[in-house]
């Protein structure tokens, strides 16, 4: 598999991840009442992180900081193996 063919089949998985997400918070927002949401957008290594409450914004600082960790380990990989 190539690069192109990988980074298509990772943002296919990413948007297919993002629709079961709003389709599960819409059926739980519908028998509670109250949702509880956040958000992080990568600008470059810069992330901007948004949410509703403490406790969301904490679990998408960590969540972005894992993955930015992954990213960095994924190109050392990456250049190491001779990409």
């Amino acid at each position: 598999m190539q690069t192109a063919e990988l980074g298509l089949v990772l943002i296919v998985i990413g948007v297919a991840v993002l629709i079961f997400a709003a389709v599960i918070t819409i059926i739980k927002s519908s028998q509670k009442g109250n949702v509880k949401a956040g958000g992080v957008i990568m600008i470059g290594p810069v992330p901007i992180i948004f949410g509703t409450d403490k406790e969301v914004v904490k679990t998408v600082l960590v969540l972005s900081i894992v993955l930015m960790v992954l990213a960095i380990v994924l190109m050392f990989v990456y250049n190491f193996l001779g990409g």
